[in-house]
């Protein structure tokens, strides 16, 4: 990085910058670990002579703990595309526009979780519904293994909750899917491209954006025939900028993809337990009768509503990767 010349191709730089804060998110901790040890080891020697550092050597063996349990946890980052950015989707399904809102508030929560970690978020597509919150929306969230950790998020999240659209105010059960990729970059020779295998579509934006985008088609829908996935981006006003945006999503989508054939095929090589894929509910999401959080596969449960959607997401992530190494999760309960 201190080399003359070496932000000159501002693309590569960062990729490089990105991979550094993805090897220091595993050194920095394991460096940290030796030293703790290290410390602790001379800590337990002066103990033996005095009684009063025994208190001392108790908090810094829970220091240590958590340095370990952490660098366990992201020995469980071993995927293919794992240290690689993450492409979220979100969907709106049944619920109306309870479902639409509902879309919307996970999109916020996605994002503050990011926040909270210093990962950037780039809005990459969003189709805001007619009356409340989104039918779809679609954002980058780079980071150190940004995708490891939001792999698990893929699949239906659903809410029970008092409607604010009903004026009766019944409870409403709503879903929304969400789906999650790796961002792949464009010299990865894994996902091959042929110009044949894509039908593209231009048409006009919807949505805010003032009256150039509305009245432009700056749109790009791509249509991938052999795998039949669609993806489509109008967040830009250059058909140039959201085409280049829309063959890196359909790139993602299809290496996500590959990856979920790869584990079908290990799992049952194995005769493992099926893996949750998209389509399938995942997590349930508690406004009423009263609050909480409770994930469907790997039992994980947060009596704090809002504080999840605020982005404490941390305790599902790790749950998740916990779960998918053991292999096996616990069984549901009816009322969830």
């Amino acid at each position: 990085m201190g080399q003359a010349g070496f932000w000159d191709n501002n693309e590569k730089a960062q990729a490089t910058v990105a991979e550094l804060k993805s090897v220091n998110s595993i050194l920095k901790p394991l460096d940290e670990s030796l030293a703790v040890g290290r410390d602790l080891e001379a800590l337990e020697e002066l103990a033996r002579e005095d009684a009063s550092l025994e208190s001392e050597m108790a908090t810094e063996t829970d220091r240590l703990e958590k340095l370990v349990d952490q660098l366990e946890l992201t020995s469980l980052l071993n995927g293919p595309h794992d240290n690689a950015d993450a492409i979220v989707s979100i969907n709106a399904r049944d619920g109306g526009t309870d479902a639409n809102d509902w879309a919307e508030m996970l999109l916020r929560m996605y994002s503050a979780w990011a926040a909270g970690r210093d990962y950037s978020v780039e809005l990459l597509d969003r189709q805001d519904d007619a009356v409340a919150g989104i039918q779809s929306a679609t954002v980058a969230i780079r980071g150190p293994w940004a995708y490891g950790y939001l792999r698990g998020e893929t699949g239906i999240h659903r809410l029970v909750r008092i409607s604010p659209f009903n004026s009766e105010g019944k409870r409403q059960t709503s879903f929304s899917a969400v789906d999650v990729s790796p961002e792949i970059a464009d010299d990865d020779t894994e996902v091959e491209l042929n110009d044949e295998d894509i039908r593209e579509d231009v048409f006009r934006a919807s949505g805010a954006g003032g009256q150039h985008v509305n009245k432009t088609s700056s749109a790009i829908r791509l249509t991938h025939f052999p795998t039949g996935i669609v993806v489509q981006c109008q967040s830009e006003r250059s058909q140039h900028k959201n085409r280049a945006t829309a063959i890196k999503m359909l790139r993602s989508r299809i290496a996500r993809l590959e990856e979920e054939k790869r584990e079908a095929e290990q799992l049952a090589r194995y005769k493992l337990q099926p893996k949750t894929g998209f389509g399938s509910q995942i997590r349930n999401y508690f406004l009423h009768p009263d609050q909480r959080v409770k994930d469907q596969r790997t039992g994980h449960y947060v009596g704090n509503f809002q504080s999840v959607l605020d982005g404490n997401l941390d305790g599902f992530l790790d749950a998740y990767l916990k779960w998918k190494a053991s292999g096996s999760a616990p069984q549901a309960s009816a009322d969830d």
